[in-house]
């Protein structure tokens, strides 16, 4: 506040600046400022120079000094780098203020035009460690000083666009509201310039402002004539936001916030949900702001179900216009939503109002996303150049659970600004353009650990951001295009529906290539000659040798003398899958009977496209050396799924006491070799599925599920029978199958998801937590069951440790059991654990000390590092008095019973006050990037699923235009067949894509349920050994069998990933292992 003995009204106005929080009130404290010191507002940079001379007032002086600093980098030429330069930003969103800032620090004339007249959205953005030390360095904490004092980090999108709208007067930016920006008015004439159409009728002075740089970040429904678009589709996706009053009372300032929940590894969270409430969610996500912010996807039946969405539609904006989505049930349902995940800690709570006064929720689609295909252009006319840049989400629409959009938006905000300083400079357009797109190429690439690590030296030169810097990975000769001399192409947009991800790799063959390459990996086997893809592979003998070609070892070419060719074929079809990755296209009788020449040529095509880069030897088939995971290119990751299934499904068998051994067939003998594994045991009392599993007749021709027909490209083999992927779903909650995500009951045969797979013996309900959620023995007082932690998910192969109801159970979030879980400390029997923990940093700073965190990526923290530390969050939280300081956000009780069980030996540490709140926030950061790496694939997931739906819908024509009896000429016929070989072959690049996500998936549940299991162990290690019960030895022993189980699962993935890596190098085939 302004002194009280101060009577310059200077001083009173420039207070009211900086505490406004309303926009219009905003600028007209900035205009009673600038009357009181004589000025005109939006003089550029040198009105700035003048306000800091003529405000001698010390609240100013801190402001002063950190724009001053920021302007002082090299790279703007003490604001003369862009002096002729006269620039419009269209848009005051956060990128559209951000740019305008860099452009008036490069001394350009920058104009700025907003049709709204006030900020009004109060959703909340998460921030990259950089974009805090941004606007840190722009004196955030001078205009708000709440500013990331919460354990994670974000600030509404109307705090963030208030402050930098301030900064932004401050620097001389010119700002018009209530303008529409419509077009382009080309100069009419030489010697004129570029202008804009603007609606309502301007001030003549904006009319004919003349500029030669326009920066649009007017959103995503608005691109300048000119450029494409791309359509980037998925899955339906619907998401719900919801804004709700906060009055910072201090039963609402305890509530944790959530940094992400997703159901991809936390499925018994959301099934409670659905159990308590009906309401069904893919995620969920709270940040505590202005408002209590909470962010969801919904999904649609559920909206349909819950009266929210009147009727289904199969048009999106349909669906979610207004006049199909009920406000209350949408009201009553994000209430529900938000009060089960806080566990109606928050109170009674009411909405915030939106811009309309109307209460702030809403449903929104992000079922497609837009992305420009080129991020600046230059149009010329008369002699006059424009130069064109794109920021904000008119470049790239964010996908909101990634938390990218102000990151990814403030780098772009930078990018431009360079260009214009390069523009500025005199470079020839076509080398300012590729520059351009050459940083384009990296943002979508860009996140907190791939750019460099010292956010302090970031700035408008990207070489400060960007680690291996190309400024030439795009050509002038490449942009020639994005130079447009009149500009009259309207904006282009393209359909990216089938978005098929990683391209095929290298060319498909043609048939008589197909036939071409069978007949080298076959010469030189006895009996077997082939001369088509259809009746040469009746006996199986063919389809043998190319399965011993690829993985010699699996039996002697002597062994199929006598064999019959139904099991002669069985066994290559088994073997090609549980040993190469080849999932079958058809069943061994329809080969056998040569019925289906289409799904043969389409199943040889896979091996073609996976080894035609094997070496063979032709005539000398016992020479063949094996074939590595590696070299099956697209096969590796499925066939480490179908490995992964087949042991889980023989542990179950195991498991539940059935007899696991058996005399095996003769074709079942496998060679003893380190890529090599048992068949798997065979399911008993199995109504659906025959001994021999590729022996049913026609088994590919209907689904087993719908009984529909199944064409090719809609073959899902499954347990040796086909299906339509979208009938194969869990058979309670309906939702899509993943690879090595499902298991088939085997006593009533259907298929369900990991987390409703029924247990043999479990007697509790299922649908409430996961089969092996386990209680803890920590005692607790403020227990929440269906608290949004992440527990233990679903384990197969073991049996659930018996409910302990006198213990209570405690949840932890994964990065949290992730810091803690290495510590080693001494259990000390005279200490017993309090009923309450104190709340003391001292103790998490000691336990920090003591703890080692080694492994999993984190360095080990000394006492010198946490004395670097606490220097370093000392200088990031300013304790002057007119700057607001950080809070220290107490921890939940659940955390800090867990850390106080933990250190509760460790001494005192009064000396790092401030370690409580960085652990806290850095374990939050931790979990916010788990969430954010399990949406990331959840989105790519649904992506692929769109993307085999379109071409199982091209697929079928193909087949049917194939299979009819038409006079279609030999060569439209064969044109036709390659169309489907290519398709096929987009499929199989796009199912190996997808098992790589799973395989990822797999490494997130692992890690969670070694950290869990770990902490278990822990709580039943620390009790004395001669208060242990039988009953705690033995759940202490199972426990352990656990851990030592998920252990060597993480470590046969780690080999994987290691045998593939090695597979891959030039020098030549890894080694097996």
């Amino acid at each position: 506040m302004a002194s009280p003995t101060s009577t310059n009204p200077a001083h009173a106005h420039f207070e009211s600046v900086l505490q406004a929080q309303l926009c219009q009130d905003v600028l007209s404290s900035f205009q009673g400022l600038c009357r009181a010191l004589g000025l005109e507002p939006g003089g550029g940079l040198p009105q700035y120079h003048k306000i800091k001379a003529q405000l001698n007032y010390w609240s100013a002086k801190s402001l002063w000094a950190k724009l001053d600093k920021r302007a002082s980098q090299p790279v703007y030429q003490q604001g003369q780098a862009c002096t002729s330069t006269k620039c419009l930003v269209v848009g005051a969103g956060p990128c559209g203020l951000r740019a305008a800032v860099e452009l008036a620090m490069l001394g350009a004339r920058v104009v700025l035009v907003e049709k709204r007249t006030k900020f009004s959205r109060h959703n909340v953005l998460h921030l990259w460690p950089f974009t805090i030390h941004d606007l840190r360095a722009l004196g955030a904490k001078k205009f708000y000083g709440r500013f990331c004092t919460g354990s994670l980090d974000h600030i509404s999108i109307r705090q963030l666009q208030l402050l930098l709208l301030k900064v932004a007067l401050l620097l001389g930016v010119e700002i018009h509201w209530g303008v529409t920006f419509t077009g382009l008015q080309p100069p009419p004439r030489k010697g004129s310039g570029w202008r804009a159409q603007l609606q309502p009728s301007p001030p003549a002075q904006l009319a004919n402002y003349e500029f030669d740089v326009l920066i649009s970040a007017a959103g995503g429904k608005f691109v300048p004539e000119g450029f494409t678009v791309r359509e980037m589709r998925g899955k339906l996706a619907i998401g719900i936001t919801a804004n709700f009053v906060n009055r910072r009372t201090v039963e609402e300032t305890q509530v944790p916030e959530i940094s992400g929940v997703a159901r991809i590894y936390n499925q018994s969270f959301f099934q409670s949900l659905l159990k308590a409430t009906g309401i069904d969610l893919e995620n969920i996500v709270y940040y505590k702001d202005d408002t209590h912010y909470f962010v969801m996807t919904a999904k649609k039946q559920c909206l349909l179900r819950l009266g929210v969405l009147r009727q289904d539609w199969p048009e999106t904006d349909r669906l979610l216009g207004s006049a199909n989505v009920v406000p209350e049930a949408l009201q009553r349902f994000a209430r529900a939503a938000a009060d089960f995940a806080t566990h109606g800690k928050l109170g009674k709570l009411e909405f915030a109002q939106d811009a309309h006064g109307r209460p702030d929720v809403s449903a929104f689609d992000f079922t497609s996303m837009m992305r420009a295909e080129s991020s600046a252009r230059v149009q010329e006319k008369h002699g006059a150049r424009l130069l064109l840049g794109l920021v904000g989400d008119c470049l790239v629409e964010p996908f909101w659970p990634l938390g990218t959009g102000v990151a990814r938006g403030f780098l772009a905000a930078f990018d431009a600004a360079w260009m214009v300083k390069r523009w500025a400079e005199g470079a020839r357009p076509l080398e300012v353009l590729a520059e351009r797109e050459s940083l384009y190429q990296l943002l979508s690439q860009t996140s907190p650990e791939n750019m460099h690590r010292n956010v302090a030296q970031y700035g408008l030169d990207p070489a400060s951001r960007y680690p291996n810097l190309n400024l030439r990975a795009v050509t002038p000769s490449q942009v020639r295009d994005l130079y447009d001399v009149e500009a009259k192409e309207p904006v282009r947009r393209m359909s990216d529906k089938t978005d098929s991800g990683k391209p095929a790799t290298g060319s498909v063959a043609t048939q008589e290539e197909l036939l071409h390459w069978c007949q080298e990996q076959t010469a030189g086997y006895p009996g077997v000659h082939v001369t088509n893809l259809s009746s040469s592979w009746v006996d199986g003998l063919a389809l043998c040798a190319l399965v011993h070609r690829l993985r010699p070892g699996l039996l002697e070419p002597s062994e199929l003398q006598g064999v019959g060719a139904l099991e002669a074929t069985s066994w290559a079809l088994k073997m090609a899958e549980h040993e190469l990755g080849i999932t079958p296209v058809l069943s061994a009788q329809a080969m056998v009977a040569g019925n289906d020449p289409l799904g043969l040529i389409a199943y040889l095509s896979h091996f073609h496209s996976a080894f035609k880069s094997t070496p063979h030897n032709p005539g000398e088939p016992e020479a063949a050396g094996p074939v590595s995971q590696g070299s099956s290119g697209t096969a590796s990751a499925v066939l480490f799924l179908g490995k992964l299934q087949r042991t889980l499904q023989r542990t179950r068998v195991q498991g539940n006491g059935e007899d696991a051994g058996g005399k095996k067939p003769r074709m079942e003998v496998e060679a003893e070799t380190p890529s090599t594994e048992e068949p798997p045991v065979p399911e008993p009392d199995v109504p659906v599925t025959p001994a021999s599993q590729y022996q049913e007749a026609s088994a590919e021709d209907l689904c087993a599920l719908c009984g529909e027909h199944l064409y090719i490209l809609e073959r899902l083999c499954a347990n040796g029978r086909f299906f339509h992927r979208s009938c194969f779903r869990c058979h309670i909650c309906e939702t899509t199958l993943w690879p090595s995500g499902y298991g088939q009951h085997p006593g009533d045969g259907h298929f369900y998801c990991l987390q409703h797979l029924p247990q043999p013996g479990h007697k509790e309900d299922s649908s409430d937590r996961g089969p092996e959620s386990q209680v803890l023995p920590i005692h607790s007082e403020n227990n929440m069951p269906s608290r949004p932690s992440i527990p233990v998910a679903p384990q197969e192969g073991t049996s659930p440790v018996p409910s302990q109801p006198t213990r209570r159970l405690i949840r932890l979030s994964s990065p949290e059991r992730q810091r803690l879980s290495s510590l080693h400390l001494t259990p000390d029997p005279e200490m017993e654990a309090p009923p309450k923990p104190p709340r003391s940093c001292s103790i998490l700073a000691r336990q920090a000390l003591e703890g080692s965190f080694v492994g999993w990526g984190m360095p080990v923290q000394s006492p010198q590092v946490l004395v670097a530390v606490e220097k370093e969050e000392e200088e990031e939280s300013p304790c002057s008095s007119d700057e607001e300081a950080e809070e220290d956000v107490p921890l939940d009780s659940d955390t800090e019973q867990v850390l106080w069980n933990l250190a509760k030996n460790s001494g005192t540490m009064n000396s790092y006050p401030t370690w409580r709140r960085t652990l806290l926030r850095r374990a939050k950061e931790e979990e916010m990037k788990r969430f954010c790496k399990a949406q990331a694939i959840q989105r790519r997931q649904n992506e692929i699923e769109a993307a085999l739906r379109e071409l199982e819908a091209k697929g079928m024509e193909l087949e049917l235009a194939l299979r009819s009896r038409g006079s279609s000429p030999e060569q439209q016929k064969a044109l036709w067949l390659e169309q489907l070989l290519q398709l096929v072959q987009k499929k199989n690049s796009l199912v190996a894509e997808e098992a790589e996500l799973m395989i990822t998936v797999q490494e997130l549940n692992l890690e969670e349920k070694q950290w869990q299991l770990d902490q278990e162990l822990r709580t039943y290690m620390n009790q004395e050994e001669a208060l242990k019960t039988a009953a705690d030895q033995q759940a202490e022993d199972k426990v352990l069998r656990k851990l030592v189980d998920v252990v060597n699962q993480r470590d046969a993935l780690i080999r994987f990933q290691e045998e593939r890596r090695l597979s891959e190098l030039p020098s030549g085939p890894g080694p097996q292992g």
